[in-house]
C-alpha cells in the first residue's frame, strides 16, 4: 500500500485534485492518504472532501487526518506540499502594502522581488523541518514541491538536504500549452513542444503543428490585433505582457503575463499609467484573489459538507501521475524542477531550473537541454541572481544577502535606489517579526 502524506491539507481545492488524480491510478487506488495541517476547521473540511473522494470511486484508500506533521510523515511514499506560511494576513498583506508606500506595486508578488524574497524567506524553514522529518521517518520518500517561490525552496531544500528526493512542480507549462491552444484554435494534443529554463521564466523552444513552427501565427496574431484572446484561467489578466516579450525576445514564455510583468523592468513604472493600462496589468492582483476566494470558501464548503458525493474529475497536475510512474515503473514525462547539475549547461550549476524529465522507478530523471538563445539565458540569470542571493542568507544566517536580492531584483531596481531598497527591506523584515527566523529579524546597519 501506498502512502501519500500532505503537507497543508488545509488548501482544499488543490488537495481535492491531486487525490482525484490519484485515485484514476490502479495502482493508488488504495493509498493510504494522510492529511496533515495546523488549522484543525480547514483540516477536518479536507478530510471530509477526500473521504467523499475515496467513496465516489469505490477505492479501497483510507484517509487520516492529523495536526502532527510527522505521524503524517511516517511510513509515507510520496510527500506533497501545498503551505503559505503567514498566510493571506499578515503576509501578503505586508508584502503589498509596504512596498506600495514605497512607490513599487506588484501583482503576484509570491516567485521574485521583494515579495518573492521574503515569502521564501518565512517558507523554507517549515520546509526545512518537513524535510529533516522525512529524513527520519520516510528517508526513501519523494517530496513533490508545490510552494512558493518554487526555485529558491527548491534550490534551499537541495542546499540543506541533499539526501531527500525533492522535484518542484508547477502548472505552467500546462496552463500556457492550453492557452496557445485557444488562441490558435488547436487542438492541444496536437501540439508538440519542448520547454526549458526555470520556473516561471522558462520558454517554449520547440512550438509545432504538424512539423510547422507556431511562432509566426502567434506574432501575426498579435502584430494583427488579434491575439491574445481573453484568457482562459483568470478573466482580468490578459495575455498582452507575454505576447510583446514573445516579440521582442522571439520566445512564449511559460507563466502568466501578471506573473511575468514583475519579474522584469519594462512594464511596472510608478506614474506610468499609460504602461498599465495599455498592457492590461493588474496590479495587487494577488490580494484581490485571496479575498475572492476567502469569500466563496463559505458557500464551497458547504456543498462539499451537503453533497451527497463528489464529481472526481481528472486535473493537468503532474503529482499522481509521477507517483504512479515511480510505483509502476511506468515512463512517464513530466516538467520538474531540479539543481542544475548539466541539464542546462548555459545556467549556473546547482541553480533550480525546469526541462523535461523521465519519470520512472529510478525516481524523476531531468533531460539535457542546449542551444538555448542567449537573451533568454540573460533573462533568466537575472532572476537566477535573486534566488541565489536569498538561498546565501537562509543557509548562512546572513540578513546581508537578502538586502542584496531585493537590490538585484529587475523590477526593484528599476524603480528604487539602493537606499530605498535598504529601507524598504528593513520595515519588511520588521512588520514580519516572529513570522520570519530570529537571525533576519536583526536590524541591518546603516
Amino acid at each position: 500500500m501506498t502512502k501519500i502524506a500532505f503537507i497543508g491539507a488545509g488548501s482544499t481545492i488543490f488537495m481535492k485534485n491531486i487525490v482525484g488524480d490519484a485515485l484514476h491510478f490502479d495502482a493508488l487506488r488504495d493509498a493510504q492518504i494522510a492529511l496533515m495541517d495546523i488549522d484543525r476547521t480547514r483540516l477536518a473540511e479536507s478530510e471530509l472532501v477526500a473521504n467523499k473522494l475515496v467513496a465516489a470511486m469505490d477505492a479501497p484508500g483510507m484517509v487520516t487526518a492529523t495536526t502532527d506533521r510527522r505521524r503524517a510523515l511516517d511510513g509515507a511514499d510520496f510527500v506533497v506540499t501545498a503551505f503559505q506560511t503567514g498566510g493571506y494576513e499578515p503576509s501578503t498583506v505586508i508584502d503589498f502594502d509596504i512596498p506600495k508606500a514605497y512607490g513599487l506595486s506588484q501583482t503576484i508578488a509570491d516567485t521574485l522581488g521583494v515579495g518573492g524574497i521574503m515569502r521564501g524567506l518565512r517558507t523554507v524553514p517549515h520546509l526545512w523541518a518537513v524535510a529533516e522529518d522525512m529524513a527520519q521517518v520516510c528517508p526513501n520518500a519523494t517530496m513533490l514541491q508545490y510552494v512558493n517561490p518554487m526555485a529558491i525552496n527548491t534550490w534551499a531544500l537541495a542546499e540543506r538536504f541533499p539526501q531527500v528526493k525533492t522535484v518542484g512542480l508547477c502548472h505552467s507549462v500546462q496552463n500556457t500549452l492550453e492557452e496557445m491552444a485557444h488562441d490558435l484554435d488547436i487542438p492541444q494534443d496536437e501540439i508538440r513542444y519542448q520547454v526549458a529554463g526555470i520556473n516561471h521564466v522558462a520558454f517554449f523552444l520547440k512550438l509545432e503543428h504538424r512539423g510547422r513552427s507556431l511562432y509566426p501565427a502567434l506574432r501575426e496574431g498579435y502584430r494583427a490585433g488579434r491575439l491574445p484572446k481573453p484568457p482562459l484561467h483568470h478573466a482580468r489578466c490578459p495575455n498582452h505582457v507575454r505576447y510583446e516579450v514573445m516579440d521582442h525576445l522571439g520566445y512564449f514564455c511559460t507563466e502568466s503575463s501578471e506573473h511575468l510583468a514583475e519579474y522584469v523592468p519594462w512594464f511596472i513604472k510608478d506614474g506610468r499609467d499609460d504602461l498599465i493600462a495599455q498592457f492590461g496589468i493588474p496590479l495587487d492582483e494577488y490580494p484581490r484573489r485571496c479575498v475572492e476566494q476567502m469569500a466563496d470558501w463559505g458557500s464551497q464548503a458547504e456543498a462539499f459538507r451537503t453533497d451527497a458525493s463528489i464529481e472526481v474529475t481528472k486535473s493537468h497536475e503532474f503529482a499522481a501521475e509521477i507517483m504512479n510512474a515511480i510505483v509502476t515503473d511506468a515512463p512517464y514525462l513530466a516538467y520538474g524542477n531540479l539543481p542544475n547539475t548539466g541539464q542546462i549547461p548555459q545556467l549556473p550549476a546547482g541553480a533550480v531550473v525546469e526541462t523535461p524529465c523521465l519519470v520512472d522507478a529510478n525516481g524523476v530523471q531531468p533531460s539535457v537541454v542546449t542551444g538555448i538563445p542567449p537573451q533568454l539565458i540573460a533573462l533568466m540569470r537575472s532572476q537566477i541572481n535573486v534566488q541565489e542571493l536569498t538561498v546565501r542568507a537562509l543557509v548562512e544566517e546572513n540578513v546581508d544577502y537578502l538586502y542584496h536580492a531585493a537590490m538585484m531584483d529587475p523590477h526593484t531596481a528599476a524603480e528604487l535606489d539602493l537606499r530605498q531598497i535598504r529601507s524598504l527591506v528593513t520595515d519588511l523584515l520588521a512588520a514580519h517579526g516572529d513570522i520570519i527566523p530570529a537571525w533576519a529579524r536583526q536590524r541591518r546597519a546603516a
